[in-house]
């Protein structure tokens, strides 16, 4: 199975991926506007898990999934954060948020 982390930004996304059964680990920044984002989703094999911090303004991100056959887990942020320090580099979010989704999983 594929986990994903994704630090969601309103015009894009840093997303952090590991295969649970090979423990290879991708990151990658996908923008919104263009469709990148949704070509990635739509290239992986499904179900993956994606989790993202509790955001706003993800209605259209939450069908996107549904539609690629993706389940979406949305967590609280604070407690999210207690897990791991973030360091202000792109990407460390992402891989933090990974890291929680595949602990809880």
């Amino acid at each position: 199975m594929l986990i994903i982390g994704c630090d969601f930004h309103s015009r894009y996304e840093n997303v952090a991926m590991v295969d649970t059964q090979t423990g290879e680990m991708v990151e990658r920044r996908l923008e919104h506007e263009n469709g990148e984002a949704q070509r990635f989703y739509a290239g992986l094999p499904s179900p993956a898990r994606v989790g993202i911090e509790a955001t706003g303004r993800t209605q259209w991100f939450e069908r996107m999934l549904a539609a690629c056959g993706h389940e979406l887990w949305v967590g609280d942020a604070a407690k999210i954060r207690a897990q791991v320090v973030r360091a202000r580099t792109p990407g460390v979010g992402a891989r933090a948020d990974a890291r929680s989704w595949k602990a809880w999983s």
